[in-house]
């Protein structure tokens, strides 16, 4: 369950040292967008040692890697371990992508002594073609978990403002696919990007539970108690629950 997953870039110190007390569910330590290209390789090394420092509190740890494939493979060999959970595959295009990048990840599971399989994903979708293929994205490979639309790219994809109503088809089929495959649906209908509106944040992830999704990343450490309250079972669910299955 991945009520709350907060993006900590990898090299930023004073981040990666408070993640594990922010109380969310998942830590993404992020290789792609916050991350500057002259600073990747560093980024990359430093993946080992923040993985065990923001999974100190019981969160699982994520790492979302590079999208073109000389960064890729290159963060897949540095991060693929038993402290990471799961990757997040940014600007996936199709499914030969991430039975692809499953290969890699099997093989460098088998040489470092893991169980095959302990790497999960979790797919952004960020291109309109992408968003037509998501069915058969999210039926690509058994280590897929999770899948969400990547709201920000696909809105520059698409040459408008990152709104809502530009993006609630395109968020829903995601959703759909996901839900058909027995995926987790992740996201919102939104934008992450102003941080400071807890209160349109707070009613935008309240939106998405109500139309299916069950949790959401983050940027912000003030967000996270937001998406654990919203994507949390109601105190109705727990009683009706309890009914349908009793102790």
């Amino acid at each position: 369950m991945w009520r709350s997953m907060l993006f900590v870039p990898a090299n930023v110190e004073r981040f990666v040292d408070k993640a594990h007390t922010r109380g969310a569910d998942a830590i993404i330590l992020d290789l792609e967008d916050s991350i500057m290209p002259a600073e990747k390789a560093d980024a990359r090394a430093r993946v080992a040692d923040a993985a065990a420092r923001v999974g100190r509190g019981g969160a699982d740890v994520l790492v979302r890697i590079n999208r073109p494939w000389r960064l890729a493979v290159a963060d897949l060999a540095a991060v693929v371990s038993p402290a990471v959970s799961a990757l997040i595959l940014p600007k996936v295009p199709d499914a030969g992508h991430i039975r692809a990048i499953a290969e890699i990840v099997a093989e460098l599971e088998a040489a470092r002594g893991m169980r095959n399989g302990h790497t999960r994903f979790d797919a952004l979708l960020e291109t309109p073609d992408a968003i037509f293929r998501a069915r058969e994205i999210a039926c690509a490979h058994p280590r897929l978990v999770a899948m969400n639309t990547g709201s920000e790219d696909l809105a520059t994809e698409m040459r408008m403002p990152p709104a809502a109503d530009g993006l609630f088809h395109p968020s829903m089929r995601v959703a759909l696919a996901a839900r058909a495959a027995g995926l987790l649906p992740l996201g919102f209908i939104g934008t992450l990007a102003d941080f400071s509106d807890l209160d349109g944040f707070r009613t935008m992830v309240r939106r998405a539970r109500k139309l299916g999704f069950e949790g959401a990343s983050c940027i912000h450490p003030a967000q996270v108690p937001i998406l654990n309250e919203e994507f949390a079972p109601t105190a109705d669910e727990v009683d009706d629950a309890g009914v349908v299955v009793p102790d």
